[in-house]
Formats: structure tokens, C-alpha cells, sequence
């Protein structure tokens, strides 16, 4: 059996920027990504079925025997794994007229992008489950899908011994061979704690679970990380955090605030730079929505920050409650942004321009060759794509 992680354009456009870039099933929330909690839940390869574009760096892959086509905004959890798992060829797996999973043979999977759910045996799931829409619904279902990962990763397992300099208070945590911490301060008592192999936390830092920070990655010293936090791989972040999901490879080095936020690959966030997540009236939050061509009412309260991959901004800038910053923009100047940068917009408060293709590569390969990581053809070609998906939205 092979999972392939399925996206359809509605889902994904939803989620744009995050998704411009990745498929839907290769979003970060909690400590794994969607597609590998499927892998875990279902002990099975996987693969994705998503964009043509995005076909290079995400392979379908040859597949041989049959097949679970997933959802890819669907996060699995062990009921709705069983469902998924108890499918026989020909039958679909629905939440009303949604669909969530099919069984199908490889052959028919050709077909995937124009299948008729009429045509198969339709199951009705009515059990509630995780579902990812909207770029918000990252860092809102952040806490609860730390501790199920947590739950998944470390059941029946022992924890690597940190060094007696720090301090615990509760014992819902876990550390990876490799993990470092001194003179840290871990209240696990909120929700689980998770380090990755090879992490640091470094002295003076304050951690309240629910968190999870990834394989290389390191807290900075005197770093406050409130709950609903996770820093992905391989990444650098100091300052405060709080309900926040930073997918990886990014950075936050310096003090400054990011709270309900999320944050994709290849990021840089100044240093003293803020986002504010709650409006001075305290009124609801909206946000840009691509599939809208216009601003979305979220319902949230807090709401703050979601910068797409590639994105960076230079140090003291200040992010209006509700930005939203698309794939590879470059923020500088002074003065508080609009709350809707366009992809590959170079500029700020006082004004954009279009951050042309070969000046933003020179810059990327720089990023990659400094994390010892090949700015190849693959990427080169995808960001050429996105960069013409987008043109629309730099109206400048």
C-alpha cells in the first residue's frame, strides 16, 4: 500500500501563500508535517498529487500495488487512520460531501484529477477530526497536534538524559539523542515538550509546552517560548514566541515578538521586529485571501502574521495585526508595512517594487550555500512558476 497526499485547487488556493510553494500536505503543524503523520498513523510510503509545477521537487514516485489517495489538508488521528485503513478498493471514505480518502488501484490513479466519487462505495465518517483550510488554522490547531505527534512519536520510548542545569516542572517531555539544553527553565505541565536530535536550547531560555523544536535547531540564549510553539528544522529563534509554527530552515535570531503567526521555509525576521496579533479595538482579524482576491473575516481576535517561504524583513520593522506576506518578498524601511505584501515585492511602507527574478536568486543562493544546501534547477524553476502565478497581485 502507498498514501499519496491529494490536493485539489479549491483546497489549495485557500492556503495560499503557504502553498504556492509546497504542497498542502507538506504544511507543518504540530511537530510533523501532514503527510508524515500519515506516514506514521498508516506505516506506509508516501507521496503527493498536487500541481504540475510542483511535480519536481514533490514526485509523484512509481508506484506498483494499491493505493490510499488522502486528503492533503486532512490531519490524521487514530480513529480516523483506522477508517482510512479499513477502506477495500472501490470505497471512499466522506465527512458529508467531503472527501477525505479513497482505496484505489495504482492504475486508476492516472485518473485521480477528474474522478467521479459517484462511482465508488461512499462511507460516511461523522466523527470530528483536524482539518486544515486556511493558513490561520496552522497556528490554531498548533497546541493540540503537538501533543498528538507527541503522543505518536514517544509512545514506549525513553527520553535522552539534558543536563542537571536545567529545570523541569512536570514531566511531558521528551529529548532526541543529540539534544542539548543548560540552564534552562521547562514547564511541561501545560502541554508536552519536544526536542529534536542535534537541538539546543541554550542558557536562560524559558519554555512552556506545548512545544516542539526540530532536528538542528536552536533556541538563542534568554529566548521566552510561551505555549502552542513550533520551530521547525534546522532553524535559529530568540525573543519571544507564542502559538506560532515556523516550518523550518528559517530564522528568528534576535529579540522582537511573533505570535500568532506562521512562518514557511527560508524565512528571516529582523532583528526587534514585532507583529501585532490583536487589533487596538479588539475587534476580529482580516486577512488577504488569494482565493478572494480580497481581505477574509477570520473570526479571530488574535490573529498576527503569515509570511510565506522565502520571505525576509530587515530589523525594527513593525507588522500590522492581520499581514499576510507572500513567496520571496524583501521588507525594509521604516514605518509599518501594508497588510498585504505581494509575492516578490521589494520595498516597504514607503512603497514597492518588483523583486526581480535574477536579483532574488543571487540572494537564495547565498541563503542555501550558507546552510551547506543546493539552490538547484528543481527550485529555480518552481519560484520562476510562482513568480508568474502571482503577477496579477504586484500592481504597482
Amino acid at each position: 500500500m502507498h498514501v499519496v497526499l491529494f490536493d485539489k485547487a479549491n483546497w489549495r488556493k485557500g492556503l495560499y501563500p503557504l502553498t504556492l510553494t509546497r504542497p498542502v500536505a507538506d504544511l507543518r503543524v504540530g511537530i510533523l508535517t501532514i503527510a508524515e503523520k500519515w506516514a506514521k498513523w498508516l506505516a506506509s510510503p508516501f507521496s503527493f498529487l498536487s500541481e504540475d509545477y510542483l511535480a519536481g521537487k514533490y514526485p509523484l514516485g512509481q508506484i506498483v500495488d494499491d493505493v490510499l489517495l488522502v486528503s492533503g489538508n486532512c490531519c490524521p488521528d487514530s480513529r480516523l487512520s483506522d477508517a482510512v485503513l479499513a477502506l477495500r478498493t472501490g470505497e471512499a471514505l466522506m465527512a458529508g460531501n467531503d472527501f477525505i480518502a479513497l482505496r484505489m488501484d495504482s492504475e486508476a490513479l492516472q485518473h485521480a484529477d477528474s474522478m467521479e466519487l459517484n462511482s465508488y462505495t461512499l462511507i460516511s465518517y461523522t466523527h470530528d477530526f483536524v482539518k486544515i483550510n486556511y493558513p490561520e488554522d496552522l497556528f490554531l490547531n498548533n497546541g493540540e497536534q503537538i501533543r498528538s505527534d507527541f503522543e505518536l512519536l514517544t509512545k514506549g520510548r525513553t527520553s535522552a538524559e539534558l543536563s542537571d542545569s536545567n529545570r523541569f516542572i512536570g514531566n511531558n517531555f521528551f529529548a532526541e539523542e543529540g539534544a542539548k539544553a543548560e540552564c534552562a527553565t521547562f514547564n511541561s505541565t501545560m502541554g508536552p515538550i519536544y526536542l529534536d536530535k542535534n537541538s539546543e536550547v541554550w542558557e536562560g531560555s524559558l519554555i512552556r509546552g506545548a512545544f516542539a523544536l526540530g532536528e538542528g535547531s536552536q533556541i538563542k540564549m534568554g529566548t521566552k517560548v510561551y505555549s502552542n510553539v513550533t520551530v521547525g528544522p534546522y532553524s535559529r529563534v530568540g525573543g519571544e514566541l507564542n502559538t506560532c509554527v515556523i516550518w523550518g530552515r528559517s530564522s528568528k535570531g534576535h529579540d522582537g515578538y511573533l505570535g500568532s503567526a506562521v512562518m514557511g521555509e527560508w524565512c528571516n525576521w529582523g532583528a526587534d521586529t514585532n507583529n501585532s496579533n490583536l487589533k487596538n479595538n479588539y475587534k476580529s482579524v482580516r486577512l488577504y485571501d488569494y482565493s478572494h482576491s480580497g481581505y477574509r473575516d477570520t473570526g479571530l481576535q488574535f490573529c498576527g502574521t503569515i509570511m510565506a517561504d522565502h520571505a525576509k524583513c530587515a530589523i525594527n520593522t513593525a507588522f500590522n495585526t492581520g499581514t499576510v506576506i507572500g513567496v520571496g518578498a524583501s521588507i525594509f524601511s521604516t514605518g509599518m508595512p501594508p497588510t498585504f505584501v505581494p509575492d516578490f515585492s521589494w520595498g516597504g511602507a514607503e512603497g514597492f517594487t518588483t523583486y526581480q527574478l535574477d536579483k532574488m536568486f543571487e540572494t537564495t543562493k547565498l541563503v542555501y550555500d550558507r546552510r551547506n544546501q543546493e539552490f538547484d534547477e528543481t527550485e529555480k524553476k518552481l519560484l520562476e512558476t510562482v513568480f508568474e502565478l502571482t503577477r496579477e497581485h504586484r500592481n504597482f
